[in-house]
């Protein structure tokens, strides 16, 4: 029986990821069966015999070749020392305990389940185009935000330290704002603790923060991002149009150019009698 074909068939290696992450999520469940962690070792096994397969069978270069290969490989040599430390019963000590936990990087192979969704590789483009596009953009808002948060730290550290104690907790406390999370319950802490005439400015600072950094800055961050996506969709839908109009008028040009042949043809048949 030749089991290399298994290996290089995708809808089995996919049945082998499914049932590896039904394995992982049931682990996580703290239940402590044995043949649970040798049944994890196996599977990580498959994962390396199936990777050492597909570079016999296209050779290194073509193997990695492969976007999808390439996380495949780092995933299996990442979970690869949480075999060696349940085969040869490693006593882990405290600064190594990582090392268990990477087996759960293998939970990541889950996603070459995205190669089977259709056309995955145009969003995937699509993604990584409006990322190029709107990268500028994306630096701008994170400065605005790294701005606001040390303007807001400076004001309100010692009235609220649990959300502007210092420039890292302001950082995700306006984060959180402008996301429009927490956005009443922030101000109203600050309201409950100073005068009515403070928290009525306080109120009003907050106001403008969620007008400036939550609905338009976070709208325009979006609409940049999702237009950058859909671009490419635009042009093609353009050249489409564009082709059907080349069509047309060759058609046109045809039409006329028959008619003309016609209407000479009858002009001297008309001589002709």
């Amino acid at each position: 029986m030749n089991l290399k074909k298994y290996f290089l068939n995708d809808k089995f290696i996919l049945s082998l990821i499914l049932l590896n992450t039904l394995l992982i999520f049931v682990q996580e469940f703290n239940i402590k069966y044995r043949l649970f962690d040798y049944l994890d070792a196996f599977f990580t096994l498959l994962f390396v015999v199936e990777m050492f397969v597909k570079i016999s069978h296209y050779g290194f270069a073509g193997y990695i070749k492969e976007n999808w290969n390439k996380f495949d490989f780092v995933i299996v040599l990442l979970s690869v020392p949480s075999i060696f430390l349940l085969l040869f019963k490693v006593e882990i000590i405290a600064n190594l305990n990582f090392l268990l936990a990477l087996r759960a990087l293998r939970i990541f192979k889950f996603f070459r389940i995205l190669k089977f969704v259709p056309n995955i590789v145009g969003l995937l483009k699509s993604i990584q185009r409006a990322l190029k596009a709107s990268y500028l953009v994306f630096i701008g808002f994170f400065v605005l935000i790294f701005i606001v948060s040390i303007i807001t730290c400076s004001i309100f550290k010692n009235i609220a330290p649990e959300y502007f104690g210092n420039p890292f907790k302001s950082f995700y406390s306006i984060f959180r704002l402008f996301t429009i999370e927490g956005w009443y319950e922030i101000p109203d802490v600050i309201s409950s603790r100073t005068s009515s005439s403070m928290a009525f400015w306080t109120d009003l600072y907050f106001i403008f923060l969620l007008l400036v950094g939550g609905i338009i800055g976070l709208s325009l961050v979006n609409s940049i991002f999702v237009d950058a996506m859909v671009a490419d969709n635009n042009d093609k839908l353009e050249k489409e149009v564009d082709e059907l109009k080349e069509k047309i008028d060759e058609l046109l040009y045809k039409i006329d150019k028959l008619s003309n042949n016609a209407k000479d043809s009858n002009h001297s048949h008309d001589i002709n009698l």
